[in-house]
């Protein structure tokens, strides 16, 4: 699966690789990407912490001016539930109540003048304490009733055990839940709460009586009116115990105190931010608590509604990024195929040069550096041009009469001082390249016309650095050689260019067949019965058939020999006649790679 997946990669990056343009492109755009996709994600990350900051700050602000609101509103409750001028005669009507019956009008009078003061109480009630006798005012339809009632059970209501221990004689009774009861029996519509307070002999500091006011939402909903709504947030108005006065989902509420997710209670519980998280969603749990009496009111937001402006902002990011790397794409193209267009054609005379055609120039645009390279290559081929022709071509057709009579007497001696010439004029002209080019292939002809055909290793290996020189000339980074030669076998004898043969054939099946680097390996090691010498490249590899072809040329008589096999099979007998028959060549390729193999046995005459 990894090769597969290797191979496939391979085969989309090949095609890339192959053109400069196409690495200018890539490069610039990976730039470009790389850039505005960090630019994109930290800002992301930025305007989310300042969503959230924003987002505590400003519902922090906009929960205590709506909560210290609140806290005036029971405050003010508190001081109707306290006559400050006529508290003792309310007292002494209390006492005198079952008694006196100025006492009883008093207290009906006193009723109805609270019950009129304000339009945000539901209903009054009036509990005297030892007789398990109420009075109550109400209002029916457009009637309001005032009517005295007997309720025994009320000292053992929550509220009332709750106002009792008060050390500020009062309890708050919440209505959120529709199964709360008041424990007064002719209260139907109690509101969203109650507000408790028992009343105290000043003298005795006895209970006397418990007046509850029961108070309609309708001032509740118009304070909590000024605190800002969005789809999925939540707001909760919970006493200094996180006992729930008000909640827009009750459901909600239960959750939250069930998953710990309140604030922490008691009156001096410090405000500030908490994060909680429920059925996958993350909420900010932003609260205040009130001043005077440690109210709490509360309001989760989930992370997703306060990250929204972050998100909307990240995704135009991403549509101005996208529409910025299209237009930086063409133009990087456009001013990559500007640059690349003199490289290419540079190349393509360049290659025509290293195939034979000396009258290759390239055209000179610009004085940059590659104007300058390419006035370098045309004075090159114009000088190599000069070389070729004066030296041969000029000197062949002004001289083709001594020529003709000299012809009998020619003899490589006569090549190799030509290209030693050539070397020279070259070296005095400032063609170094050139020079050493020469200097290659006149040493390669001189060692090629030695009459020896038994050489050592090291000479064969010395005339094969010289013939890769010259082959590099031609394929540049496409062919590469690497040597692993024991340096116990470099006095061993071998055929005189029988290396050379196995090299260019990898060059010949390997590197001028195909487009990228192939990696030529010469190797010699010692085994038990022969010395083994090995050239071995990654290339295409050989097809079966040709393969084939190939071993079946080792088997015919040398005078059957014919077609593109003469090299392999000349060395393949040479090897033979000189060492014989443990001797030979053998060839092993594959889908990638050929490695051919030339055997030399050790003792007798092979002098290994």
């Amino acid at each position: 699966m990894r090769h597969r997946i290797d191979k496939a990669f391979r085969s989309l990056i090949e095609p890339i690789s192959r053109r400069l343009v196409n690495k200018l492109i890539l490069f610039f755009s990976t730039i470009i990407i790389l850039v505005v996709g960090s630019l994109t994600i930290i800002s992301y990350n930025m305007l989310q912490r300042e969503s959230v900051d924003h987002s505590i700050e400003s519902t922090a602000s906009n929960l205590k001016l709506v909560n210290q609101n609140l806290e005036d509103y029971l405050a003010g409750i508190e001081q109707l539930s306290l006559p400050q001028i006529r508290y003792d005669d309310l007292i002494r009507a209390i006492i005198h109540e079952d008694q006196d019956y100025a006492a009883k009008m008093y207290l009906e009078d006193y009723l109805r003048s609270l019950f009129y003061s304000r339009d945000d109480l539901s209903s009054i009630y009036l509990y005297l304490v030892g007789q398990g006798k109420y009075y109550s005012i109400t209002q029916e339809a457009y009637d309001i009733k005032l009517r005295i009632s007997y309720e025994g059970r009320i000292p053992e209501q929550p509220w009332f055990k709750e106002a009792m221990e008060s050390p500020h004689n009062r309890s708050y009774q919440s209505f959120l839940d529709p199964g709360t009861k008041t424990g007064y029996t002719a209260n139907v519509d109690p509101g969203f709460m109650a507000y408790h307070r028992v009343l105290r002999s000043i003298a005795s500091r006895e209970p006397q009586a418990v007046i509850s006011f029961y108070l309609k939402p309708d001032m509740k909903n118009e304070i909590m009116q000024d605190i800002p709504f969005e789809d999925g947030e939540h707001l909760l108005y919970l006493d200094p115990n996180n006992v729930p006065f008000h909640a827009d989902d009750l459901e909600f509420y239960k959750q939250m105190k069930e998953a710990g997710g309140l604030p922490p209670s008691g009156e001096k519980a410090a405000a500030g931010p908490m994060t909680w998280t429920a059925e996958g969603q993350k909420y900010l749990i932003v609260y205040n608590v009130g001043e005077q009496d440690g109210w709490k009111l509360v309001k989760p937001i989930p992370y997703s509604n306060i990250y929204e402006p972050a998100r909307r902002t990240r995704d135009l990011n991403y549509l101005i990024g996208f529409i910025f790397l299209a237009i930086s794409i063409v133009l990087v193209t456009l001013i990559s195929n500007a640059i690349t267009q003199p490289l290419k054609k540079l190349s393509h005379q360049m290659k025509r040069f290293s195939e034979g055609t000396f009258d290759a120039e390239a055209p000179v645009r610009g004085r940059d550096e590659i104007a300058y390279l390419t006035r370098h290559f045309n004075r090159m081929v114009t000088r190599t041009n000069d070389l070729i022709n004066e030296r041969y071509k000029m000197k062949l057709v002004e001289k083709n009469a001594i020529l003709k009579a000299l012809e009998a007497e020619i003899n490589p001696h006569f090549l190799y001082n030509a290209l030693q010439a050539i070397s020279t004029k070259a070296l005095k002209s400032g063609d170094f390249d050139v020079a050493d080019m020469v200097d290659a292939l006149a040493l390669t002809l001189r060692y090629c016309i030695s009459g020896k055909d038994i050489v050592y290793a090291r000479e064969e290996l010395k005339h094969i650095d010289r013939y890769m020189a010259l082959q590099k000339a031609r394929f540049g980074s496409r062919l590469d050689v690497s040597v692993e030669w024991d340096d116990s076998l470099m006095e061993l004898q071998i055929p005189k260019l029988s290396i050379q043969t196995l090299v260019e054939n990898s060059i010949k099946h390997a590197v001028e067949k195909v487009s990228v680097a192939v990696l030529i390996t010469i190797r010699a090691e010692l085994a038990d019965t022969h010395a083994v010498i090995t050239v071995e490249d990654n290339g295409p590899g050989i097809p079966p058939a040709r393969m084939e072809e190939v071993l079946a040329s080792f088997r015919k008589e040398w005078e059957e020999q014919e077609g593109e096999n003469i090299g392999l099979k000349n060395l393949n007998t040479r090897l033979v006649l000189l060492y014989g028959e443990e001797a030979g060549l053998k060839i092993e390729s594959g889908e990638e790679g050929t490695k051919m193999i030339m055997l030399i046995p050790r003792g007798g005459q092979s002098h290994v």
